[in-house]
């Protein structure tokens, strides 16, 4: 690392001095950071990159307070980047003007930083929105609204790539890859926009889709599906496509996808809501099934005891369709803890994190940022009390190789005047943990390896070090000397 940062210490409590550290528990502890429309980050478009950057690690160390370890950061919200791209114009929401460098790269700089304090970083894209209604600026020459209308059209207020154009799947397959092959991300991320939300007219009526001349072409060549299950089709070879692309670029990423949170109405039976089957075109237990990700977020945006569309239900039986063995990690409406009357009380996500355990579910991921940074509600708070101890990231084995990762080779030595461990490790490694011993209590940081190395201030008494590979897996520890 080319500086040093300060850990943060995170206490295990132990009733009296143990001769080796106690484990460390297994949940992923996500948090959306969505960046179209500035909901989250940064505040507001416009503001200078210092304002931009001090926004960003503030939110990173709520993360690390509230011991959290992975962030999803949107770094594509409407066929735009967030990072350094040649492929696509920079985000109005960065500057206020489409197209326009901020004069830093955000997914960069969000990476290492991320990295250096211990967390996941899962890079978050929309496949096929092109534009918001949101959007102020005019779109830039070489944005594919302009490049390729025929690609992507006006559907209501928003303008939308046709899911079933094979060059629209080539195009968003060939950014979210741009990605992973420049950046270190630890996953890519989807959401529940397939085909868009049905909008209506000022009469109230559906409006159709505008995909008119592909399935025109579909049958004029033989196609023989209905439009709908056509639709479906190319919804489910692209999901396909991005699963199988990126592991053939790196194997160790991940794939994440987050769904609406129902499949179909009546499964399980009482359930209601609407059907992504039939209107988003979007067979999610399809894709859950075949394994084509490595982790799964159903957006079960619902309280527990809301019986139609009931949380604990809809996770049940998410849970009963692992078919692969992949990472279930629901995705928990966190905002709808306003701390107004309308609002959830806080421990409403607190009580469905422990549904998550008791489930087997492995983790969660809260949407979105703004409600922790805020404590809106006190649900920050309540978070604080649910995650009391530190945990890594659930093991990814599809995704290990043969070997595990090697033992730490640690130092003493100092920096700016103060004492530090400074750590090497294999190819491989990905963060660095310490465990130290002080007054019968354990103490745990977590650190990112960067080039190999990681440099972490030397805690008082006992230490013990190990690294953990980019599949989860811990090493064995080594004691400082």
């Amino acid at each position: 690392m080319s500086r040093l940062l300060p850990a943060v210490l995170l206490f295990t409590p132990a009733a009296a001095p143990a001769a080796d550290p106690p484990p460390l528990p297994r949940e992923f502890r996500g948090v959306w950071v969505a960046t179209v429309s500035n909901i989250d980050w940064p505040s507001k478009p416009g503001l200078p990159a210092d304002a931009q950057k001090a926004e960003l690690v503030a939110l990173l160390d709520k993360a690390v307070e509230l011991r959290l370890n992975a962030v999803v950061f949107q770094v594509r919200p409407m066929a735009d980047a967030l990072y350094e791209s040649k492929l696509e114009p920079w985000s109005e929401f960065l500057s206020g003007e489409s197209g326009k460098n901020p004069g830093y790269d955000p997914l960069a700089f969000a990476v290492a930083e991320a990295h250096a304090r211990g967390l996941e970083l899962h890079a978050w894209f929309n496949p096929y929105r092109a534009r918001t209604p949101t959007a102020k600026s005019p779109a830039t020459a070489d944005h594919v609204t302009r490049t390729r209308p025929d690609l992507a059209k006006p559907y209501g207020t928003h303008h939308w790539m046709n899911p079933t154009h094979p060059e629209v799947q080539d195009r968003s397959l060939a950014v979210i890859l741009d990605v992973v092959d420049r950046y270190d991300v630890d996953g890519v991320h989807i959401d529940d926009y397939f085909y868009p939300y049905k909008e209506k007219d000022a009469d109230g009526k559906l409006i159709p889709f505008p995909d008119d001349d592909t399935w025109a072409k579909y049958q004029k060549d033989g196609g023989k599906l209905a439009r709908d299950d056509w639709r479906r089709d190319a919804v489910n070879r692209f999901v396909r496509r991005m699963y199988e692309d990126v592991k053939k670029a790196k194997p160790w990423v991940k794939v994440g996808v987050s769904p609406f949170g129902i499949w179909r109405p009546g499964h399980p039976p009482g359930i209601a809501g609407l059907d992504q089957y039939a209107e988003l075109y979007a067979d999610a237990r399809l894709w859950w099934n075949e394994g084509w990700c490595d982790y799964w977020a159903p957006q079960l945006y619902w309280p527990i005891a809301q019986e139609k569309q009931s949380f604990p239900k809809l996770l049940d039986w998410w849970a009963g369709e692992n078919t692969k063995g992949r990472h279930l990690w629901p995705g928990l409406y966190t905002s709808r803890v306003t701390g107004a009357e309308k609002g959830w009380p806080a421990k409403e996500v607190a009580d469905q994190v422990e549904l998550t355990r008791k489930a087997k579910a492995g983790g969660a991921v809260h949407f979105s940022a703004k409600a922790l940074v805020r404590n809106t509600g006190g649900v920050a708070d309540e978070l604080r009390a649910a995650y009391a101890e530190p945990a890594l990231v659930p093991e990814s084995p599809w995704l290990a190789g043969k070997e595990p990762v090697g033992k730490p080779e640690v130092a003493r030595g100092t920096a700016d005047g103060k004492p530090v461990l400074r750590v090497k490790g294999p190819v491989g490694a990905r963060f660095v943990v310490v465990r130290s011993e002080a007054d019968g209590k354990w103490a745990t940081a977590v650190v990112g390896v960067a080039g190999g190395s990681a440099t972490v201030p030397a805690p008082a008494g006992r230490s013990v070090v190990s690294l953990v590979d980019r599949a989860g897996r811990a090493g064995e520890p080594v004691e400082v000397p």
